[in-house]
């Protein structure tokens, strides 16, 4: 558990560190990302694993390369992919019991039962990740079906109204439905919680109200749209992460 969680806490804080520091001075963005690398390492050499460290390290650098938070995704949403294979392989292959180095078996009460040292990095590595770097692969899966980019200047649309038709200028799915970037860690947040605690009734009206609570925009959407696929696109990708992490740190917690 300790290798995927280290994976997933590098990546996550790399990911969080470009977007904060993003309008800061080169130095202070280096000294940020040297804060995290030495909290990685720090926490892998007290935990007795500085291999997984090392490549939690690793697999934030080519993040970074390959994940950029502006302009065009390389990869698109491969490397997302590649880094939930390599955390299940993880977790499947490494014994639960590696990682416990210097602080011996360490057991800490939660709502999930006793968690151990392994079992607590590995939930903070997913909810780090669930933070910005999923955001990222939500706009390179917008870009990949090509519905992330604004609409041209002086395009317009027909928009269908209580009052009847009406011709007005077309909104790319980056000028409308704005605050994704808040909203986003919030909703994956809340459908990872919702799902580690087996409230699926809960989960199933949460997601039916965002539906409910979207659909004017969407019923507003014209000839173009964009609105519904945005929307749809956007959420799918958004909830396949959280869920995908929910069922990661709950098969970690059972091997």
């Amino acid at each position: 558990m300790i290798v995927a969680g280290l994976m997933l806490l590098a990546v996550g804080g790399a990911a969080l560190v470009r977007s904060v520091f993003r309008r800061a001075e080169r130095g202070i963005r280096l000294a940020a990302f040297g804060v995290v690398g030495a909290a990685i390492l720090a926490i892998g050499l007290l935990a007795g694993a500085p291999l997984a460290a090392v490549a939690g390290l690793g697999a934030a650098a080519l993040w970074l390369w390959l994940m950029p938070d502006r302009g065009s995704s390389p990869a698109s949403i491969w490397p997302a992919a590649g880094l939930g294979a390599l955390s299940a392989l993880a977790v499947v292959v490494v014994p639960a019991g590696y990682g416990v180095g210097a602080f011996g078996r360490v057991e800490i009460d939660s709502p999930l039962g006793v968690l151990s040292l392994p079992a607590v990095i590995l939930m903070l590595g997913t909810l780090s990740y669930l933070l910005e770097a999923a955001n990222v692969v939500v706009r390179a899966a917008l870009e990949r079906e090509n519905i992330a980019p604004d609409a041209e200047p002086g395009e317009t649309q027909t928009v269908v109204g209580p009052e009847g038709p009406t011709v007005m200028p077309k909104l790319g799915p980056g000028q409308v439905m704005k605050g994704g970037r808040l909203i986003g860690p919030l909703e994956r947040a809340i459908v990872f919680g919702l799902t580690l605690a087996a409230a699926y009734p809960l989960l199933a009206a949460f997601i039916a109200a965002k539906g409910i609570v979207r659909f004017p925009e969407i019923s507003r959407d014209g000839d173009g749209g964009d609105r519904a696929e945005y929307f749809l696109v956007g959420s799918m990708v958004s909830w396949v992460q959280a869920l995908s992490a929910a069922f990661l740190v709950w098969w970690g917690l059972r091997s």
